[in-house]
């Protein structure tokens, strides 16, 4: 089997962790989000993923956002026929094969243009691929603007710095008709707690952006109203956990205010 290694820059480098964590789910007996070809991806990559230091915690809760971000797609699809999806730092992530929308409906995976080259030689498929800085603007020129979008931005807004986050957002809401938006959205501590993970610690990246109060990004002047917040936490897939991750992630669910600070869903309408 042919392996390849990847040449990517720091911040890129960080899709090796969640594709391995949804690779791990995927491995075992009771898998959350059972994503064979995240692990025949990494199956096919010359990398020491050993370096990466990735925990239980990370493989279940990676696999869960991503399943219940999934949903949201799937269901914003089925009530609007020949909409458009964008996902956002989408890296390597199997979302289009996992939810595969009928052939009326635009898809854009949305990255770095060196993360898109890989994405197109290692991952084709029929979506389009936009390769882009987000903190930019004007990269939404050829993004057709007459129908509804859902966006997907997973694990994307830590590492966006200072604003950029919230201008990309009025960007996205301005240039659809209407919509939905959504995010794992992280609490200031959440993202402050990441910088001292091992992978995003030895690459040297300052993860820092979160917000806590799950309404305050309809103050962003994005046109967002929030329509559901998700704790993981609470999840029924919790029973899949692993002991005595499982356990301790119940004992979590019994307060509101800590389980914000571990993942949580968000969905905002526009």
């Amino acid at each position: 089997m042919h392996r390849w290694r990847p040449r990517l820059g720091l911040v890129q480098e960080t899709l090796l962790l969640t594709l391995y964590a949804r690779a791990l789910d995927a491995g075992l007996p009771g898998p959350i989000l059972g994503d064979g070809l995240s692990a025949e991806l990494a199956g096919r990559i010359d990398y020491d993923f050993g370096r990466l230091k990735v925990k239980p915690s990370l493989v279940v809760s990676t696999a869960l956002r991503a399943r219940m971000l999934d949903d949201v797609v799937r269901a914003f699809v089925a009530a609007h026929p020949g909409c458009v999806v964008l996902d956002l730092g989408c890296g390597l992530d199997t979302r289009m094969r996992r939810c595969d929308p009928p052939p009326d409906v635009d898809w854009y995976d949305v990255d770095f243009p060196d993360v898109v080259q890989v994405r197109s030689e290692q991952l084709p498929g029929r979506s389009h691929l936009v390769g882009a800085d987000l903190t930019g603007s004007g990269w939404l020129a050829g993004v057709p603007d007459d129908r509804p979008a859902v966006i997907v931005a997973e694990g994307l807004l830590p590492f966006m710095p200072g604003d950029s986050f919230q201008a990309m957002t009025r960007e996205l809401t301005r240039h659809f008709p209407s919509g939905e938006f959504a995010i794992n959205g992280y609490t200031r501590f959440a993202a402050w707690a990441m910088k001292y993970h091992p992978t995003i610690r030895a690459l040297g990246i300052r993860a820092a952006q979160g917000f806590d109060d799950a309404r305050e990004p309809e103050s962003w002047g994005a046109g967002l109203e929030l329509v559901e917040e998700r704790l993981l936490t609470r999840a029924p897939e919790v029973a899949r956990f692993p002991q005595p991750l499982r356990a301790l992630t119940r004992l979590t669910a019994l307060s509101t205010a800590v389980s914000r600070q571990g993942a949580r869903v968000l969905r905002y309408r526009f």
